[in-house]
C-alpha cells in the first residue's frame, strides 16, 4: 500500500493476519502458529516437518512459489486444502527471513476471503482519508505538534515542501493566515473534555497577502488509545467560503425583502435599498431615479433616452473621494451620470448591469471615467432599476475598503435587490400619481374655500373613508345668493371611491345651478331627484356602486332671520341657541334622491343671532359599533359641553375629535354655521302703488335713503337702478309693488310685484321706443336676477361698495 503516505512513520503495516507459519528453505512446516490451525483445522503435529505443498489444494502450483516470492511476489492468493480436504481460500504473504547462520526461513501469514475482504475495505478508506478526500486533514499530538497531514492538506496548503512533522501551527503558519490563538483555545478545550468540536467556521486567508478572506469548516476529534485515553487531536478542515457566502447572500436578500418597500414613498423607498446594501454589501451606495419618475405622468417609454434626467434619491455610506469632485446631494440632478458615453446611458439603454473593477477604474486605465469612483473604489456594480420593461433609474453599489471584488454571484444576488426596489418604486410612482390625480379631483370637486358672507360664519371638516384617494361621495357647500341671503348644503352619495365622488361632483354643480335660480328648497330638491335618476338611468346596465344620494338643503335670510329648510333622506341638522340649548330640527326625511316623483316637505326656523346650524353626514354618527340614534345623543351631549363662544372651526373639530368612529369606513363631511342678521338700519322697504308718478317717488326715496348711509356719490346709478326695475313692475307686473334697499357688503335693489311674468334681456333697436331697461341694469349692476315667491317675483341688482 505504498501510495497511502503517513508522512514522518513510514509505509503503513500489513495486516498481521489469522494464520501465521514458517517453512526452512527446502519449504517444509518448520512451525505451526494457532491461526493456521483454526483456519484449516489441523493440529501442528499432523504438519511439522512435512512439505508445504501438501497443503495446496493443487500441488502443482507449489513448483514456482518459492521462485516467486524469492523475486519480489511476496503476495499471493491460494487455495488449501482443508481437513476433510475441502478447498480454503486465503490471502497470504510471505516475508523472508535470515537466521544467524544465513540459513533462510520464510515467513508466511495468511487470512481468510472474508477478512481480507474486510481489509481491502478498511484500506480503501484509509486511501480515501488520506489521498483522495477534497478534506484536509491534519494530526496532532497532545502537545499540539503536526503528527500528519493527508496528501490533499500538502499538496494545497502552505505547507509544501516543509518538513513540519513536530511542530505547532503557530510555528508554522505565516502571519496573518488565520487567529492561532482562538485555535490553539479550540485544541485545548477538546483535549480537556474529551468531546469532539463539530463545524467551526473559520475566516481566514489561503495565501498570505491575498486580498480575498475564505471561510473554512473545522472540526476537531480527539482519538482515544485502547484505555479510551486522548493521545491526539485530528483536524479535518474543509473550504466552506462559497457556501458562507451563499448564505450571507440569501440572509441579504431576505433583509432586503422585509426592509425594502415598506411605504408608498419614493425617497424611502431609494433610502431603504441604500440601507440595506451597506455595509453588508458595498461600502457605499447611491441611488439616482430618473426625474421622470417624481412627475405625475408614466415614466418614459425609451430604451434610448436621449437626455434623461437622473435625480439623486439615496445615498449610503460614507461619500468616496471623488478627485476634487462635489458629491451630489440628495434631490439634486445627477449630471455628470448622463453625459455622452457614461455607463449609466448605457445601462437605461440596454437593461444590463456594468460591473468594472481595478484597472478599469484606474485614471488612464482601459475604461472610461465612472462618475462617483473615487480612487479607493477597486469594484464598482451599477444595476439599472427596471419595472415593466420600463427604466426608472440606477443603483450603484462601490466597494473601497472591503478587499473582496464583486463576482458574478453578487451581481446576481444585486439584480435581485434591485428589482424589487425597482417594483416597490414604480408602485410607490404610480400611487403617488394616483394620489395626486384624486386629491386634484377632490380640489375641482369639493370647495378649497368657503365664500364669508355677512350673514353667516362658517366652517367645515371633510373627511373621506379612503385615505389612499382621498375621494368620497360626501359634499358640502356655501352658496351666497341674492338679497344677502345663503344657501347651505351638505349631501352623501351612496359608496366611496372615484363613482361617488364623480356622481357628487355631478350633484353639487346642479345644486349650485339649481340655487342661482333662487328656488325654494322643496323646488330645489325635486329638481335634483330628477337629475340624480337621470344620472342613475344613464349607466344602463353598467355595474355600479352608486344607488342614491341623500341632500340637505336650507336657506337662511338675515334681513327676515327665518331659515328654510328641506332634506332628501338627509339626517336634521342641529341647532344650537346663544343659551347652549341643543335641537334637532323637527323636519319632514323624504326619501333619498334618485327615487323620482317625490313631494319634498319644507320646514321655516327661526334663527337669533349668534345661533349655530350644524349639518352634517351620517358617517360622524353611525358606524358597526352603534346606531344612528345612540350618534345623536353624544352628538346632543358634545354640543351641550361646547362653548357657546366656539369658533364654528373648533366646534368642527371637537365634534370630529369625539364622535367619529376609530376606523371609520365612511365619508364624513361636517358644516357649522353661526349666524348673524342684518341690523334693522341695513334694510328700508317701501311700497310702490301701481301710478307712472311713483317712480319718481321711488328714485327721491332711495336718494335719501343713501344719504343716511352716507353713499351719496352711488345715488346717481342706483337711481337709475330703481328707476329702471319700479319702470318695468308698473307696465308688465301687478300689485302689491314694493322696493327694498338693503346695505351689506355690496348695495342691492329689490323691486318685487305679483306678477310671475319673467323679463327677458334684449338689445333694442334703433327705432324701438323701449326695451332698454334692463339691458341699461347689467351695464350698471355687478350683478342681476330674478327670483320667484310664493305670489309673484322679485328682480334685484347688485352693486359693489368698494373703489
Amino acid at each position: 500500500m505504498r501510495d497511502i503516505t503517513f508522512y514522518g512513520r513510514g509505509e503503513l503495516p500489513e495486516p498481521g493476519g489469522e494464520a501465521e507459519v514458517l517453512l526452512d528453505a527446502r519449504g517444509r512446516l518448520a512451525a505451526w502458529g494457532p491461526g493456521a490451525e483454526q483456519l484449516l483445522g489441523r493440529p501442528a503435529r499432523e504438519l511439522l516437518g512435512r512439505p508445504a505443498h501438501e497443503l495446496l489444494h493443487d500441488p502443482a502450483d507449489a513448483a514456482h512459489l518459492l521462485r516467486r516470492w524469492a523475486a519480489g511476489v511476496r503476495r499471493e492468493r491460494l487455495v488449501l486444502r482443508g481437513r476433510d480436504g475441502e478447498p480454503v481460500e486465503v490471502q497470504v504473504w510471505a516475508r523472508s527471513l535470515t537466521t544467524a547462520d544465513g540459513e533462510v526461513r520464510w515467513l508466511v501469514q495468511g487470512t481468510g476471503a472474508e477478512s481480507y475482504r474486510t481489509y481491502e475495505f478498511g484500506r480503501a478508506l484509509l486511501q480515501g482519508l488520506f489521498t483522495d478526500i477534497p478534506f484536509h486533514i491534519d494530526l496532532f499530538d497532545t502537545q499540539l505538534r503536526f503528527i500528519a497531514q493527508n496528501l490533499g492538506r500538502r499538496r494545497a496548503g502552505v505547507f509544501r515542501e516543509t518538513a513540519f512533522t513536530g511542530h505547532t501551527m503557530r510555528e508554522m503558519a505565516p502571519p496573518g493566515l488565520l487567529d492561532l490563538d482562538a485555535l490553539e483555545e479550540r485544541q485545548r478545550r477538546v483535549l480537556e473534555t474529551g468531546e469532539a468540536l463539530l463545524d467551526t467556521e473559520v475566516v481566514g486567508r489561503p495565501v498570505p497577502g491575498s486580498p480575498d478572506d475564505y471561510v473554512w469548516s473545522e472540526s476537531i476529534l480527539p482519538l482515544r488509545n485502547a484505555s479510551g485515553t486522548v493521545i491526539a487531536l485530528a483536524h479535518v478542515v474543509t473550504d466552506v467560503t462559497q457556501r458562507v457566502r451563499s448564505r450571507e447572500r440569501l440572509v441579504l436578500a431576505n433583509e432586503a425583502g422585509a426592509r425594502i418597500g415598506t411605504s408608498l414613498d419614493l425617497w424611502q423607498t431609494a433610502r431603504e435599498l441604500a440601507d440595506v446594501a451597506v455595509p453588508w454589501f458595498a461600502d457605499s451606495c447611491h441611488v439616482d431615479l430618473l426625474d421622470s419618475v417624481f412627475a405625475d405622468r408614466e415614466p418614459a417609454d425609451d430604451t434610448a433616452p436621449g437626455h434623461p434626467l437622473l435625480r439623486r434619491a439615496a445615498c449610503g455610506g460614507v461619500p468616496e473621494d471623488t478627485a476634487g469632485a462635489r458629491p451630489v446631494p440628495v434631490g439634486e440632478v445627477d449630471t455628470a451620470a448622463t453625459v455622452p458615453g457614461s455607463p449609466f446611458l448605457d445601462a437605461l439603454a440596454k437593461g444590463e448591469s456594468v460591473l468594472l473593477a481595478d484597472e478599469q477604474l484606474a485614471p488612464g486605465g482601459s475604461g472610461r471615467p465612472v462618475p462617483g469612483a473615487g480612487p479607493e473604489v477597486h469594484s464598482w456594480l451599477l444595476v439599472p432599476l427596471l419595472a415593466r420593461g420600463v427604466a426608472l433609474g440606477t443603483a450603484v453599489f462601490m466597494r473601497s475598503r472591503s478587499p473582496r471584488r464583486f463576482e458574478p454571484e453578487d451581481v446576481l444576488l444585486a439584480e435581485q435587490i434591485v428589482t424589487r426596489t425597482a417594483v416597490c418604486v414604480d408602485n410607490a410612482s404610480r400611487y403617488h400619481r394616483e394620489r395626486t390625480t384624486a386629491r386634484t379631483l377632490r380640489r375641482s370637486l369639493l370647495p378649497q374655500r368657503l365664500p364669508s358672507p355677512s350673514a353667516v360664519r362658517t366652517a367645515s371638516r371633510y373627511l373621506p373613508a379612503s385615505e389612499h384617494t382621498g375621494l368620497g361621495g360626501d359634499w358640502f357647500d356655501v352658496i351666497p345668493l341674492s338679497g344677502a341671503r345663503v344657501a347651505l348644503v351638505v349631501g352623501d352619495v351612496v359608496g366611496h371611491g372615484l363613482q361617488s365622488a364623480v356622481t357628487m361632483g355631478r350633484l353639487r354643480g346642479a345644486v349650485r345651478t339649481l340655487a342661482d335660480l333662487d328656488l325654494s328648497p322643496v323646488e330645489l330638491l325635486a329638481h335634483l331627484d330628477e337629475q340624480m335618476s337621470r344620472f342613475l338611468d344613464e349607466r344602463g346596465d353598467e355595474v355600479s356602486l352608486v344607488t342614491g344620494a341623500t341632500c340637505l338643503y336650507a336657506v337662511y335670510d338675515p334681513v327676515s332671520r327665518l331659515c328654510r329648510l328641506a332634506r332628501a333622506g338627509h339626517p336634521s341638522p342641529a341647532v344650537v341657541s346663544a343659551d347652549g340649548a341643543v335641537e334637532f330640527v323637527d323636519l319632514p326625511g323624504g326619501p333619498p334622491l334618485g327615487l323620482g316623483g317625490v313631494v319634498f316637505e319644507e320646514r321655516e326656523i327661526a334663527l337669533d343671532d349668534g345661533d349655530l346650524l350644524v349639518l352634517y353626514t351620517d358617517g360622524l354618527l353611525e358606524s358597526r359599533a352603534q346606531d344612528v340614534e345612540t350618534g345623536l345623543r353624544r352628538m346632543r351631549a358634545t354640543l351641550s359641553r361646547t362653548p357657546v363662544s366656539a369658533a364654528p372651526q373648533e366646534v368642527c373639530d371637537t365634534l370630529v375629535r369625539e364622535l367619529l368612529p376609530p376606523g371609520h369606513q365612511d365619508d364624513v363631511a361636517v358644516l357649522v354655521a353661526r349666524m348673524t342678521g342684518l341690523a334693522p338700519d341695513s334694510h328700508v322697504t317701501w311700497e310702490i302703488e301701481a301710478r307712472d308718478r311713483m317712480v319718481g317717488r321711488a328714485r327721491e326715496l332711495t336718494a335719501r335713503q343713501l344719504a343716511r348711509w352716507g353713499l351719496a356719490e352711488s345715488s346717481f346709478t342706483t337711481e337709475l337702478i330703481v328707476s329702471e326695475l319700479v319702470t318695468n313692475a308698473l307696465r308688465y307686473g301687478g300689485a302689491p309693488i314694493t322696493l327694498r334697499l338693503i346695505r351689506d357688503r355690496n348695495l342691492i335693489c329689490e323691486v318685487s310685484d305679483g306678477s310671475s311674468t319673467s323679463p327677458h334681456v334684449r338689445r333694442a333697436q334703433d327705432t324701438d321706443e323701449g326695451g332698454r331697461g334692463l339691458y341699461l341694469i347689467t351695464q350698471l349692476a355687478q350683478n342681476w336676477g330674478t327670483r320667484y315667491g310664493d305670489r309673484g317675483k322679485t328682480i334685484w341688482a347688485e352693486q359693489s361698495l368698494t373703489g
